[in-house]
């Protein structure tokens, strides 16, 4: 059995081999008033993630070993909400490519190396404040064609079989799906996840059609608004 955290406290997992780094971190976050676990891993990282529960996760990219990319991957095939864990990852300034392929992974932002511990705790609290918004938003299930959205439950549902989403992917498309038939200006979606380039969102859009269109290339539910944003244009 899991071991949880009071509901008032957050628990965030830190995972970084940098022994200096992983101590500033957890110093640091248990000052702004965050339950913090550390591992220096992948191995401790894995043990620790199926004995305790976790409210968002901050991975260092470069580690010997498995690095965090292999960590992200593992985790979003795991079950049940350990498997849609928030996940920040920590990467090296000059490795835009590591960032793309995080958020490919599904991890929901990145921060480069070296960076301001207050912007550090902001990022953490923008990823969940949108957790924690999600949960409350209601409305009926839309049918997204073989597909169905349950926005209360954040549940995606395709031919009958459960489909695997992030919390930054069941927040993109609750934002979505408050306004169904709308289109959602870009800026206003990039300003939700506090990525400034809006990067994390078209990777977040790109893995949403593969696991709801029929034909990715041609949307038809998870539309693009030319000059606006994005569309959630269900049955």
């Amino acid at each position: 059995m899991k071991r949880g955290s009071p509901p008032s406290v957050r628990h965030i997992l830190v995972v970084d081999d940098d022994d200096r780094i992983r101590e500033l971190l957890k110093t640091f976050l248990t000052r702004s008033g965050f339950k913090v676990t550390a591992a220096s891993g992948a191995d401790p990282a894995r043990r620790m993630l199926d004995a305790l529960d976790f409210d968002l996760a901050v991975l260092d990219v470069m580690m010997p070993g498995e690095d965090g990319l292999s960590l992200i991957a593992w985790l979003r095939g795991r079950p049940g909400r350990t498997g849609r864990l928030p996940v920040l990852m920590l990467t090296a300034r000059g490795e835009p490519g590591d960032r793309i392929e995080g958020l490919k992974l599904g991890a929901d932002d990145y921060l480069a190396k070296p960076f301001e511990p207050e912007e550090l705790v902001l990022r953490i609290e923008a990823i969940l404040r949108r957790a924690s918004e999600g949960t409350v938003n209601g409305g009926a299930a839309l049918s997204l064609g073989p597909s169905t959205f349950d926005p209360g439950r954040g549940e995606l549902v395709r031919d009958g079989h459960p489909v695997r989403l992030t919390e930054a992917e069941v927040s993109l498309l609750r934002r979505l799906a408050l306004s169904a038939h709308e289109p959602v200006e870009r800026r206003e979606l990039i300003q939700a996840d506090v990525d400034p380039s809006g990067r994390a969102i078209d990777i977040q859009v790109t893995r949403l059609r593969r696991k709801i269109e029929t034909d990715p290339r041609s949307p038809r539910y998870l539309q693009t608004v030319r000059g606006i944003g994005y569309m959630l244009a269900p049955d």
